[in-house]
């Protein structure tokens, strides 16, 4: 049993840290293609360092070579690099795709009575719970919210001297198993050369301000901004990217499991990505509908196999008015067809909605009107109730 008074820790990056480049890039390509032919097969990884950026992977679709190259310097200059060891004009850009695996391809497909499979075997976890009003862990959400904020007053001009890579890290206390406080917050922020640490840090501060509820901040000796002191050089340019590597800042923050899938680069037909989509929707909408105050989702497939092999419920023994897992789990068998083509087709997948999921979670986000992020719908809860009586 978990504890009920503790100090739990979640991180985030901006857009900007050469992780989330390569995630941006990957995930502009899956876009591309979606756009061009929504039944499009992408599986796309990213590299980026110093001045250069290789993309590789399998693809099937009617995009071009030398529209991938467009689309990652376009990606690279909207995210604001412009500097000597990574500028969107000027960094050589490989591109290393290939056909899709016709092996994966017949397993994936779907041909006379077979129905779509998955496209690889893994499996996903789906969370929610009441920590906020979105539903998500507490840590992660603040800390996303803190660089969103960050990057809005950049992108916009209403404070200088911050760079494109930024990172956050939020430690909460809990009491009684809800968070009450920030214990420490460390923002590293890229900055001008001219800037002090000092000044860095009084720019940083309204952003955290903003975000944690009033009274929340933690002790001034516990607020850490560019601990090292400086941060000039960011980037691809200072640390290597890849395409993946950030799925824990993705997902929940470390609150609830990962499968170890990533989600950035793969169209919808990976349930790496649709499965974790859909069973975040379907916590979400557990939690949302009051059978629970917490609800963890595992879901399994085998590639090529249109059936979850296995579907698990973990309300952490919140379940209210007589709910238990095994309830909620006859549930959502009545409620949700999570076959691959039941997921995408239930939130409609194949639509180029995946290059703004790239940076500050795939998670906790507000359904947009043209389809983005409609894993974070509430219209399951009356279904979900009626199937828990």
């Amino acid at each position: 049993m978990a504890r009920s008074s503790h100090l739990f820790t979640s991180e985030s990056v901006s857009e900007g840290h050469p992780d989330k480049v390569c995630d941006r890039i990957s995930d502009a390509v899956v876009d591309a293609f979606l756009a061009a032919d929504a039944n499009a097969r992408v599986a796309c990884e990213t590299l980026a360092t110093t001045n250069r950026v290789v993309i590789a992977g399998e693809v099937r679709g009617p995009v071009k070579l030398d529209q991938v190259e467009r689309i990652a310097r376009d990606c690279i200059k909207d995210i604001g690099y412009e500097q000597d060891g990574f500028h969107w004009k000027n960094a050589q850009v490989d591109v290393l795709l290939h056909a899709q695996s016709a092996d994966i391809a017949q397993g994936v497909d779907a041909s006379g009575n077979k129905d779509e499979g998955a496209g690889d075997q893994g499996i996903m976890f789906g969370y929610a719970c009441r920590e906020t009003p979105e539903l998500m862990p507490a840590p992660i959400f603040y800390a996303h919210n803190i660089l969103r904020k960050m990057s809005e007053a950049r992108r916009g001009g209403r404070v200088k001297g911050f760079g494109p890579d930024a990172k956050s890290q939020v430690t909460l206390r809990y009491e009684n198993g809800k968070p009450v406080a920030a214990t420490s917050v460390v923002v590293s922020t890229q900055h001008d050369a001219k800037l002090s640490q000092d000044e860095v840090r009084e720019i940083v501060r309204p952003f955290v301000l903003e975000v944690l509820p009033k009274g929340w901040m933690c002790p001034e000796k516990e607020f850490y901004v560019n601990p090292t002191g400086r941060f000039v050089i960011g980037g691809p340019d200072g640390d290597a990217g890849l395409t993946g590597r950030k799925i824990i800042v993705d997902t929940y923050g470390g609150a609830a499991p990962h499968g170890g899938g990533a989600f950035s680069g793969k169209d919808p037909s990976k349930v790496d990505r649709s499965a974790a989509y859909a069973a975040r929707y379907v916590a979400k909408n557990v939690v949302a509908a009051g059978l629970a105050d917490r609800c963890t989702i595992q879901v399994s497939y085998a590639i090529g196999v249109a059936k979850p092999l296995s579907v698990y419920v973990d309300l952490h023994g919140t379940g209210h008015n007589g709910v238990d897992d095994a309830k909620v789990e006859k549930a959502i068998d009545k409620v949700v067809d999570l076959s691959p083509r039941g997921i995408r087709e239930k939130l409609q997948l194949r639509r180029p909605i995946y290059a703004r999921t790239a940076a500050y979670g795939h998670f906790g986000r507000a359904p947009e009107a043209d389809g983005g992020f409609s894993w974070e719908k509430l219209d399951l809860v009356d279904a979900l109730r009626a199937a828990c009586r």
